[in-house]
C-alpha cells in the first residue's frame, strides 16, 4: 500500500510570472525569498519570470529595450515568417499598434507590456493561463501563480461564493477565486494599474467554407509548428480520438503515458494506439498516487480547479521525457463539448439524436458539463454548510456566467459554448505539465481557435472532426477508442445503452479508474478527514473538493490547516 504523502507548505512553481504595478522596491516587498531568472524593471510596472525553457524558440520570452519591456510566458508563436522572440516582436507591434498587436501572437501566453509609460497584462483570447491579480497590498500585484499572489495579501478573507462554486460544480466561475480580493482577469482581456478591459479576439462569427478541409489544414499547421522542441519527446496517450493526432503527425515521439489498470479497456486502446504507431507505452497502475490531494497538486488547481484533474502528478518521478505534449481540449474547441444535443426519451433514459437542440436551456447544458450532481450536493450542503439550497444556488450561478458573455454569440449554442469555455480556467492538468517539462498545447493555435470561431455550431462535431483527421492519416481510426466503435455519436451512445441493458454482454468501461475503489482501499476517509466522520459518508469527488479548497486556501494564506470544520464558521481564514 502507497504511504501517505507528508504536506509541506514549502512548494513552488518552477515556472512562474510574477509582477506588480509598481517600481523594484515594491516588487522586492512583494516576491518574498523566490528568485527569478530575469526582472524587467519598467516605469510602471515590474515582472519577473522563472523558466528553465528562457531562451528555447517559442517559449518564454523577454525584451528590455529603451522603448519599453515585455514578457510574454507560456507557449507563443509570432506571425508566419517572424523568427525573432515573441517578446521583442509584440514590444515593436504594440508601440505601432497598441493591443489590435494582440491579435497576432498565436498560442497560449500571458503578455506583460509597457511602452510609453503605458503598462498591460494580457491573457490570450481564451485566457488559458490566468492572470491572479489583487490590490490588497496597496499596489496591483499580479501573477500566474494564485497562491503567490494570494501571500502578498494583508489581511485575507474566504470568499463563500466562491467556495460553495467550488464544492458543488468542481470549479470556481468567474472571475473569483476562494479569497476576497484576488481576482482573475476575465476571458479575452487586459489589466492595467487600475482596471480590467475586455478585448474582441473571442467571438463567434459564424462564416461558410469548407470546415473539413480547414479544419485538417489547420491542425496540420499547428502540430508542425510544435514539432521541434528539444530532448526526448513523450505524450500523455488516452485511447480517444484527440491524442491519437499527435502521433500521426509527431514521427519523433518516443514514449506514451497512460494511468490505468494493465487489463483496462482504455489502458489496452491505448497501448494498441501506442504500438500503431511505433512508440512505447507505459502504463501507470491506479493507487493512492492517483487520488492524493498532495500540496503540489493542490497549488497547482489554484483553489479553482479539482486536483483530481492532474491524473498523473503521483508518477512523475517515473516519467522520463523532456517535452511533454497532449490532447487536452481537443473535445471542447474542435467537437462541440459545451453544445446542447437534442434527445428522445425512452426505456427511462434519454438517447441522443443527430442534431442540437434546438431551444436548449442553457444552465442546464452547462450544469451537466461541469459536474454538477443534486444528490451528491444536497449531502454536501446538509454536512459541509456553505449552501442551503445547492441546486438554486449553483443554477443561479451559471446563470450569471450565461448573461456575462451574452454579447460574444449571437446563437443560444455559441452562448453556451461561450459560458462553457470561459469557465474552463487554467485546467491542473495542464499546469503540472508546463511546470516539470516542455509541455506544448497544439489545440489552442490562433488558426484553430479562429476555426471554433467561424465555423457553425452544428458543423463542429465529431463527425467534421473525423473527416479532418483521415485526411492527415488515412489510417488513423485502424485503432479505435474502445467505447466509440462507430463514428456516429449516436450509434456510440445507442450501443453503450444496449450494452448495458442486456445480459451476457460486456458494458464499455469508463475512461477513467474508479476513483472511489481506489479511495476505499487505501482508507483515505481516516488520511484526509480523521477528525471529521461526518464527511466519510459523502461521494468521493466531494471529499476531494473539500480537502482541495480547505488545503489550499491554508497554503495560500501561511495559516495552520484548518481542517474542513473550517467550512461551517464565519467568513475568516
Amino acid at each position: 500500500m502507497d504511504q501517505p504523502t507528508e504536506r509541506t507548505v514549502s512548494y513552488s512553481n518552477d515556472k512562474e510570472l510574477f509582477g506588480v504595478f509598481g517600481d523594484r522596491d515594491e516588487f522586492d516587498a512583494n516576491t518574498g525569498d523566490r528568485r527569478f531568472d530575469a526582472i524587467l524593471d519598467g516605469e510602471g510596472v515590474t515582472v519577473g519570470v522563472r523558466s528553465p525553457g528562457l531562451g528555447i524558440p517559442n517559449r518564454t520570452s523577454v525584451a528590455d529595450t529603451a522603448d519599453g519591456i515585455c514578457a510574454v510566458w507560456g507557449e507563443a508563436f509570432t506571425p508566419d515568417g517572424r523568427s525573432q522572440p515573441a517578446a521583442s516582436w509584440l514590444l515593436e507591434a504594440y508601440a505601432d499598434r497598441g493591443v489590435d498587436a494582440l491579435r497576432d501572437l498565436n498560442g497560449s501566453y500571458l503578455a506583460v507590456v509597457e511602452h510609453d509609460d503605458e503598462a498591460i497584462v494580457a491573457t490570450d483570447p481564451v485566457r488559458s493561463w490566468a492572470c491572479y491579480y489583487t490590490d490588497d497590498p496597496g499596489t496591483r500585484v499580479f501573477g500566474t501563480d494564485a497562491t503567490a499572489v494570494a501571500q502578498t495579501m494583508v489581511d485575507p478573507t474566504r470568499n463563500r461564493q466562491a467556495i460553495g462554486e467550488f464544492l458543488h460544480l468542481g470549479v470556481t466561475l468567474g472571475e473569483k477565486t476562494a479569497l476576497e480580493g484576488l481576482q482573475r482577469a476575465p476571458v479575452d482581456s487586459y489589466v492595467t494599474a487600475t482596471d480590467v478591459e475586455a478585448l474582441d479576439r473571442f467571438v463567434h462569427d459564424p462564416e461558410e467554407f469548407d470546415y473539413v478541409d480547414e479544419l485538417a489544414d489547420r491542425l496540420e499547421r499547428a502540430m508542425e509548428r510544435r514539432s521541434h522542441y528539444p530532448g526526448t519527446k513523450g505524450m500523455m496517450l488516452s485511447a480517444g480520438y484527440d491524442s491519437r493526432l499527435l502521433l500521426s503527425q509527431i514521427p519523433d515521439i518516443e514514449v506514451a503515458y497512460t494511468v490505468g489498470h494493465p487489463q483496462a479497456q482504455e489502458t489496452q486502446g491505448a497501448r494498441a494506439l501506442a504500438a500503431q504507431y511505433d512508440t512505447e507505452h507505459v502504463a501507470f497502475e491506479p493507487s493512492r498516487r492517483y487520488l492524493e490531494p498532495t500540496d503540489e497538486k493542490v497549488q497547482y488547481t489554484q483553489g479553482v480547479k479539482e486536483s483530481l484533474h492532474i491524473h498523473h502528478a503521483g508518477y512523475d518521478d517515473e516519467i522520463e521525457v523532456d517535452t511533454m505534449y497532449h490532447g487536452l481540449l481537443c473535445d471542447t474547441f474542435l467537437t462541440g463539448h459545451f453544445l446542447k444535443q437534442d434527445y428522445v426519451h425512452g426505456f427511462g433514459k434519454r438517447l441522443p439524436l443527430p442534431r442540437l437542440d434546438p431551444d436548449p436551456d442553457p444552465v442546464e447544458a452547462l450544469l451537466d458539463k461541469f459536474g454538477y450532481v443534486e444528490a451528491g450536493s444536497d449531502d454536501l450542503a446538509e454536512h459541509a454548510g456553505i449552501v442551503d439550497d445547492p441546486h438554486r444556488f449553483v443554477r443561479d450561478a451559471v446563470q450569471r456566467e450565461v448573461e456575462k458573455v451574452a454579447d460574444r454569440a449571437d446563437d443560444i449554442q455559441n452562448v453556451i459554448d461561450v459560458a462553457g469555455i470561459s469557465n474552463q480556467p487554467s485546467i491542473p492538468f495542464r499546469r503540472h505539465l508546463f511546470d516539470n517539462y516542455l509541455e506544448s498545447f497544439f489545440v489552442l493555435d490562433t488558426e484553430l481557435i479562429d476555426w471554433h470561431l467561424s465555423a457553425p455550431p452544428e458543423h463542429r462535431n465529431t463527425q467534421t472532426f473525423l473527416d479532418a483527421c483521415r485526411q492527415l492519416d488515412s489510417n488513423i481510426l485502424d485503432t479505435r477508442p474502445p467505447d466509440r466503435p462507430h463514428d456516429s455519436v449516436v450509434f456510440n451512445e445507442v450501443e453503450g445503452f444496449l450494452r448495458r441493458q442486456l445480459p451476457l454482454v460486456t458494458s464499455f468501461e469508463s475512461a477513467w479508474p474508479d476513483r472511489h475503489d481506489i479511495f476505499e482501499k487505501h482508507d483515505m476517509d481516516q488520511h484526509l478527514f480523521p477528525n471529521a466522520s461526518h464527511l466519510h459518508e459523502l461521494p468521493v469527488r466531494h471529499k476531494l473538493r473539500v480537502s482541495d479548497v480547505v488545503d489550499w486556501t491554508a497554503m495560500a494564506t501561511g495559516t495552520d490547516h484548518a481542517g474542513p470544520h473550517w467550512l461551517a464558521r464565519p467568513e475568516t481564514v
